[in-house]
């Protein structure tokens, strides 16, 4: 069987052909937005001190997002990603953490294990995995030794931390698998691979990016559906994309708040909303009251499933993404989830058995499916109008008190706004002039491999 004839290579053709939006939802979320250059209105252009990770719970974001195993829409006006608590942690797992320039002895570095283990090129089918320690994660252990290193010395990983000791991590897969353009179904297995049982919070989200603060447009908005089909839905409703529906499979709470900045605790400034974006953090983490809207509506939310996981032990929590149907005959968790998730992995190994040479070892076939998978999760929306960036710093070109920009100051004409190839979603897409291409160059890759995901 030749590549253009499978069940894959035919939703390509109608992507390609006939406008059919196979690819309008994809792996377009980036894993880290603070800390870079487009976050950056300091003065002497230190991206890394203007926007830290620690500021990235409470503080909105100019151009993009960012997230675990997250997916978007490909203007990045909806975005869905899954959060994580294990109970010890000072903070929820929203993002990849890691060192800037000054803290680590070899420069900027993520301190986390994640994977694409799987996508195909419509994102018709992806399979991810991040694995999650259950002890407190050691981000000032990190951030210490790292410092103490010199440059000759070898990186400080999070392995080398014991964190991951006697087996005491989860694996969270996260698996999505698309009905059709617009139905995208949402599977994240937990597995307790340590001796003892023990809980998690898993805490899928779903937020706007927010394009209102800064521009004036329309605020879209999110509530509870009541009395729908699923024990839990949010309504989610944009100018631009119209109504979407979140789906979950269990009665859990919906923790509703605003992705707005959190500006009392950022810049000691009274907040202007009374719901922030680190409102969820402020709720599960830190047991505080106030700080989630009661009327269960918001422009972020997150459903609250709470997950006790014995040894050896896999639990699944399942959602739905979807346009609403027309007929309103929708039934998200009826008996076809589980029918369409296998037969995507199913077209998914078709498709890739056409295109990697037969001749491979197994083992080499899995390095080259995992790698070409790699390459297509880490596509990234990528939004950059860098006149508008200057002019919002004050260096626009007919600003009456023009002040000197520490970048870009003659990429006046450069702007961006759709999704783009990078080597990693660590990593992000900057503007640059370079003189010496060994000073602008960067590559690094690793593939492993995995045991299956089952639940079975």
């Amino acid at each position: 069987m030749g590549p253009e004839t499978t069940i894959e290579a035919r939703r390509l053709a109608e992507a390609r052909e006939g406008g059919v939006p196979w690819k309008r939802w994809g792996p377009y979320l980036s894993e880290r937005q603070w800390g870079t250059v487009r976050e950056d209105y300091s003065e002497r252009g230190d991206a890394w001190s203007y926007f830290t990770h620690d500021q990235a719970r409470s503080r909105a974001y100019r151009w993009g997002e960012d997230g675990l195993a997250g997916i978007s829409d490909d203007k990045q006006r909806l975005c869905f990603a899954v959060s994580l608590w294990n109970g010890r942690d000072p903070i929820l797992k929203e993002r990849l953490f890691g060192l800037d320039n000054a803290e680590g002895n070899h420069g900027e570095d993520v301190k986390e294990y994640y994977f694409y283990l799987d996508s195909t090129p419509t994102h018709s089918y992806m399979k991810y995995l991040y694995k999650y320690p259950q002890d407190a994660f050691p981000y000032a252990k990190l951030v210490e030794t790292s410092r103490e290193r010199r440059r000759e010395d070898p990186e400080y990983e999070l392995i080398d931390t014991g964190v991951f000791d006697r087996d005491r991590y989860f694996d969270v897969f996260v698996e999505y698998a698309k009905a059709s353009p617009e139905d995208i179904l949402v599977q994240i297995s937990v597995h307790n691979r340590g001796p003892e049982p023990a809980a998690l919070h898993v805490l899928p989200a779903m937020w706007f990016r927010n394009t209102w603060s800064p521009g004036g447009m329309d605020r879209p908005t999110l509530a509870q559906l009541r009395g729908g089909p699923a024990p839990r839905a949010v309504r989610a409703v944009h100018p631009g994309l119209g109504e979407i529906r979140l789906s979950c499979d269990a009665a859990v709470p919906l923790l509703f708040t605003d992705n707005e900045t959190n500006t009392e605790r950022i810049f000691g400034v009274p907040n202007r909303t009374p719901y922030v974006k680190d409102g969820i953090d402020d709720y599960v983490v830190h047991g505080k009251h106030g700080t989630l809207n009661p009327e269960l509506v918001g422009t972020k939310v997150a459903a609250h499933y709470r997950l006790d996981v014995d040894p050896g032990e896999c639990r699944i929590v399942r959602l739905r993404i979807s346009a609403v149907a027309k007929d309103g005959s929708d039934r998200p968790f009826d008996g076809g989830f589980e029918e369409i998730l296998r037969a995507r992995r199913a077209e998914a190994d078709e498709f890739y058995r056409s295109v990697i040479p037969s001749s491979l070892h197994p083992d080499a076939a899995n390095v080259m499916r995992q790698a070409l998978a790699g390459m297509l999760w880490t596509k990234q929306f990528y939004a950059y109008d860098v006149d508008k960036w200057l002019a919002e710093r004050g260096s626009g070109r007919f600003a009456a008190n023009h002040k000197e920009s520490p970048r870009n100051e003659q990429w006046h004409h450069m702007y961006n706004g759709d999704v783009l190839s990078m080597p990693d979603k660590w990593e992000y897409p900057w503007y640059a002039a370079c003189t010496s291409p060994s000073r602008c160059s960067r590559s690094a890759s690793s593939i492993w491999t995995f045991p299956k995901s089952s639940c079975a």
